[in-house]
């Protein structure tokens, strides 16, 4: 917390006074909030403090005073009395923020359906495909059951095999720790056929995913109420 430091001896009590980049909202939004301190992001919360005292220097008095967070977490409203510009206002947004923070924690994870088959694949994606004018080639992460728990969109355009670098195919699920992955186009001329640059583009994929340790279950090409699976043409041992 140095920079705190330096910027109180440099004049600037007030928040609204510090340099852009030292503000606590500000570094949150161009640093992410992993980047905050627990000072830092119970000041966003608190807004302002009371009387001379900046929202972080408000902050900082009920860490110190409480200990940690889990400690303010549980106290009751009437702990915060003696806090200059702790109103009920003010305790109500942090009780809410809590709240909040539990909540998503004890929130279960929606997950997706388990892909067995090509066709399961066709009957997730073909909506998000249907009428689209350019292909889109998309990375489904798998977890150790064949159940999708996320997707990402790796390119768009006419697929060519510089255009689809296994670098860029793989980047999300290797950060996601997928147990497997299946590559999911669209034709939009309706024919789901694949071309001799989908077979090489698979072929690619497939080393790539082994050399990684991620296995390429299947590549699955829409086309217009129909599919090919490039597994069960065999294309995919």
């Amino acid at each position: 917390m140095v920079w705190l430091l330096v910027i109180e001896h440099m004049g600037y009590k007030s928040i609204k006074n510090w340099p852009e980049g030292e503000r606590p909202r500000e570094r949150l939004l161009r640093y992410g909030a992993h980047s905050l301190s627990e000072a830092q992001l119970l000041a966003i919360i608190l807004r302002t403090g009371g009387g001379s005292k900046s929202a972080i220097d408000l902050a900082i008095e009920i860490l110190n005073s409480f200990g940690d967070l889990k400690k303010i977490e549980s106290a009751s409203p009437g702990e915060f009395a003696p806090f200059k510009g702790m109103g009920k206002a003010k305790v109500a947004q942090l009780k809410a923020a809590f709240e909040l923070g539990r909540r998503l924690i004890e929130e279960p994870s929606v997950k997706g359906p388990v892909f067995s088959s090509g066709h399961d694949v066709y009957s997730y994606y073909y909506r998000r495909f249907k009428n689209l004018k350019k292909e889109v080639f998309c990375c489904a992460m798998l977890d150790a059951k064949n159940r999708i728990f996320k997707d990402c969109k790796i390119s768009e355009g006419t697929l060519t095999n510089s255009l689809i670098h296994p670098r860029e195919a793989f980047r999300d699920a290797i950060k996601e720790s997928a147990a497997s992955i299946i590559f999911v186009h669209n034709h939009p001329s309706g024919d789901p056929s694949p071309s001799r640059e989908d077979i090489l583009i698979t072929e690619r994929l497939v080393r790539a995913g082994e050399l990684v340790g991620i296995r390429v279950l299947d590549h699955v090409i829409i086309g217009d109420e129909k599919y090919t699976s490039l597994m069960e043409k065999g294309y995919i041992k």
